[in-house]
Order: structure tokens, then sequence, then C-alpha cells
């Protein structure tokens, strides 16, 4: 069962990020991080491990194409 501790809010999911909380917010509309709804106050919830995958994702290297 997952706990309180496993999801995090827009902003503590935008500072985990590194970016503003209206990118994490347009990033969960537009499907690319998945979005969990509180089920009593309907406030956006981000699983953390989404997250630190997402940050790791960032921070890999691209290649540039020739």
């Amino acid at each position: 069962m997952p706990t309180r501790d496993d999801f995090v809010r827009v902003k503590e999911a935008a500072e985990l990020l590194g970016v503003c909380s209206n990118t994490v917010r347009a990033w969960g509309a537009e499907g690319k991080i998945p979005e969990h709804r509180h089920p009593i106050n309907s406030y956006r919830l981000y699983k953390r491990k989404d997250l630190e995958r997402i940050l790791r994702e960032m921070q890999k290297p691209k290649r540039r194409a020739k």
C-alpha cells in the first residue's frame, strides 16, 4: 500500500525536477508525468519514483544527430 511519503505535490515535484510548478502541471496534462489525484481534495500528486526516473532521464547526455 502506498504511503504518504511515496507522493509529492506540485511544488515539491517542481523543486525536485528544477522546473516551475506550471511546467509540472503541463507535463502532467500532456502525459509526460503520471498524475494522481488526492481522493478528498483533488490535489495533483506525483509518485516520487516517477519523478526520480524522469530526473535520471533529464541528466542523461543526448547525442546530436549528424
